[in-house]
């Protein structure tokens, strides 16, 4: 059935809804258990129990009633399937989230010893063949290269999903931000770059397709 103007527009409105609520649930750590864990409760002390006069065993042990199941009222429906709307599934959005962390970690972790080709080896199985020369003539820009080199730089790079940024019926474009810890003849450093990462392909299977600064591309 054709939707009216009215419901397109709410149709619309549910998915930037939606969109914002997979964005949370998906890439902050709280959607993901590492909040603290609720402490167990307390054992009686020895005073405590001395108190009573009388051993816990002495006292009648009662069972609860059993209640009712909660029952859905006539005609309650369970949340609708957002994913109807979305030209992706919920298997899909996660596999293009794990390639675009995993592109992220290997775009950042790098050594003043590698080549080109050394460098570049992880991304292309996670890369357009495009992308990926793209990302081998950059490594050896000149100036970019003997900097690198005359300070022994080493990076160990790490990903975090930022947000969802745009979707389509074939790719989907992330927030991601690298974090790149430098040892170096100058010491440790750290720093971390926002990108905004695109992934083209369909249901699990993704390859990423354009990087650029966030503050400047893919949205």
């Amino acid at each position: 059935m054709e939707l009216s103007a009215g419901q397109r527009k709410a149709v619309f409105v549910l998915i930037v809804i939606v969109l914002a609520g997979l964005g949370f649930y998906l890439f902050t750590p709280i959607a993901h258990g590492t909040g603290r864990h609720p402490s167990s409760a307390r054992s009686p002390s020895p005073r405590q129990t001395a108190a009573t006069g009388t051993p816990a065993a002495s006292a009648p042990v009662t069972t609860p009633a059993p209640t009712a199941a909660p029952t859905a009222a006539p005609g309650e429906t369970g949340p609708p399937d957002i994913y109807q709307w979305l030209p992706f599934t919920q298997a899909g959005l996660d596999s293009a989230a794990a390639m675009v962390t995993r592109f992220g970690v290997a775009y950042g972790t790098f050594s003043y010893t590698q080549s080109a080709a050394a460098y570049v080896a992880p991304l292309r199985s996670m890369a357009s063949p495009q992308l990926a020369g793209q990302i081998s003539a950059a490594y050896v820009t000149p100036g970019v290269t003997a900097l690198r080199v005359s300070q022994h730089q080493v990076s160990t790079g790490t990903a975090s999903i930022l947000s969802l940024r745009a979707f389509g019926p074939g790719s989907i474009t992330f927030v991601v931000a690298v974090t790149e810890r430098i040892t170096s003849t100058n010491g440790t450093s750290q720093v971390s770059t926002d990108y905004a990462v695109t992934v083209t392909g369909g249901d699990t299977s993704w390859l990423v397709s354009d990087v650029e600064l966030a503050s400047a591309g893919n949205s």
